[in-house]
């Protein structure tokens, strides 16, 4: 018999600025003596003083809300809390919008530069942040994820019990996704096309590769429409493999207009650049909503600046 694990208990800390309190769960074996010792290990890379600071401050708690000592005891499976001291981030000056909101979901338009959730440098600048900053929805979660320079729709769930039956919509392929997207006419090439191949991106890589082997991929591509040197494209994959649709949109050497990966790495972008977003935009969802059986045929209202403002985009700096 397999014995379930106990899940986590509820964070002591409230949220601060939209992000939850750092959880860890102190392992059920090891050589350490006091909670300091431990998280010092596991956080070395924060820096010197910064674990230390954290305790010397009281900011370290445990699942009572008191704060515990750095020279606590060490307690195989016990949990502790704290928020991380923030480096300041460079606010992404463009608005989220809402375009659906009931007691169970919200969908939210997304702008480009924009991440969907914390990570790395990006933290209190994520559209789940400032979601849960502006509407007061605490227990907000995102049921999928749209890369930072990405624009439009995201689901996001309001309970988080019923998180993982719209993750599930995803996982099992259930959502129809689609995209639009701006990259450079051939018209040598016939469209619809549909891509299909093996794509993986490495841990540490900022690029996925496509590779021999089972298929993982498939994108429908059609042609919108084309203006000089440029095209409107509609993208409508299948899967949700990381960077998809850049991966295979490069493959027919039409890579996205202002895309720093591909089919090239370019010098990382200045966080107060965004003269130049990535033209890819994710339009539509549609799906079944699991808990209510409602027909979701949503749209974003964001438009691609390479199209939209053609002679303007063009006198760009690259």
């Amino acid at each position: 018999m397999t014995r379930r694990r106990s899940s986590a208990p509820p964070s002591p800390l409230p949220q601060c600025d939209g992000v939850d309190a750092v959880r860890v769960r102190l392992p059920g074996e090891g050589g350490w003596g006091t909670v300091g010792e431990y998280l010092g290990a596991r956080l070395r890379g924060a820096g010197d003083g910064v674990v230390e600071g954290l305790f010397a401050r009281g900011r370290v708690v445990g699942v009572d809300g008191r704060a515990v000592a750095g020279d606590a005891p060490f307690v195989p499976g016990a949990y502790v809390w704290f928020h991380r001291d923030l480096a300041p981030e460079v606010p992404v000056p463009f608005g989220l919008d809402v375009v659906y909101r009931d007691a169970h979901i919200l969908v939210a338009d997304k702008p480009h530069f924009l991440a969907t959730t914390p990570r790395g440098s990006h933290v209190t600048q994520t559209a789940l942040a400032r979601l849960r900053r502006e509407l007061g929805v605490p227990a907000l979660s995102p049921a999928h994820r749209l890369d930072r320079l990405t624009a439009g729709l995201v689901l996001f769930t309001v309970r988080p019990e019923e998180r993982g039956a719209y993750q599930t919509l995803f996982r099992d392929r259930k959502v129809r996704k689609v995209y639009e997207a701006v990259a450079p006419h051939d018209p040598a090439r016939t469209f619809p096309l549909t891509l299909t191949s093996r794509m993986e991106k490495h841990r540490g890589s900022l690029t996925a590769v496509e590779l021999p082997g089972t298929p993982n991929a498939v994108t429908h591509v059609t042609r919108l429409a084309h203006r000089g040197t440029r095209a409107l494209y509609r993208l409508t994959p299948e899967t949700g493999q990381t960077h998809q649709l850049r991966v295979h949109m490069a493959s027919l050497n039409l890579p996205l207009l202002g895309d720093p990966l591909y089919p090239e790495v370019l010098p990382p972008i200045p966080p107060t650049d965004f003269h130049r977003p990535l033209q890819l935009l994710a339009r539509e969802l549609h799906f079944t909503d699991p808990l209510t059986g409602r027909e979701h045929h949503l749209r974003s209202a964001r438009t691609l600046e390479a199209w939209e403002a053609y002679d303007e985009w063009a006198g760009r700096p690259a």
